[in-house]
């Protein structure tokens, strides 16, 4: 569910943003307005923060979503970050940027076997179909989004 503020009078609704399209177009629950559509997660430029408890939601995406297994003291994560956004910013919707923290989400890391950081794993559909290892550079971490799509 997304929350989405009414451009009219500025009330709070939840939209279940799978089901809002132009056929199901969601009104404001106070004033009856037409809300603007929910933007899907990781399309508005910016990447997603993922959790232990949010992450099989996020890559669940139809689009290629790509994980950042992530840690605030290590600095070739520091140094791919700006990488990732750059791509978050230029993926036009066409895939996913999540970054996961694995400090923070110890399970989901062990569950994945993440030993270095930062590792990227891609995913497509819920099912993991690539890894890279280490700070690559921003065309090889595109060739390989590219190659998912």
């Amino acid at each position: 569910m997304a929350i989405v503020t009414c451009p009219n009078c500025g009330t709070k609704n939840r939209v279940d943003e799978k089901a809002a399209n132009v056929q199901l177009q969601p009104v404001c629950g106070k004033c009856g307005a037409k809300l603007p559509l929910p933007q899907p997660a990781g399309g508005d430029g910016h990447p997603v923060a993922a959790t232990d408890d949010t992450f099989e939601q996020v890559i669940a995406d139809e689009r290629p979503v790509l994980v950042d297994f992530w840690a605030s003291w290590c600095p070739p994560c520091r140094a791919v970050a700006p990488v990732l956004d750059q791509l978050a910013t230029e993926s036009g919707g066409r895939y996913v940027i999540a970054k996961l923290n694995v400090d923070e989400n110890p399970r989901t890391a062990e569950r994945f076997h993440i030993e270095g950081i930062p590792t990227l794993l891609i995913f497509k559909k819920g099912q993991l179909v690539d890894r890279l290892v280490g700070a690559h550079p921003k065309p090889s971490i595109q060739q390989h989004l590219q190659a998912q799509l």
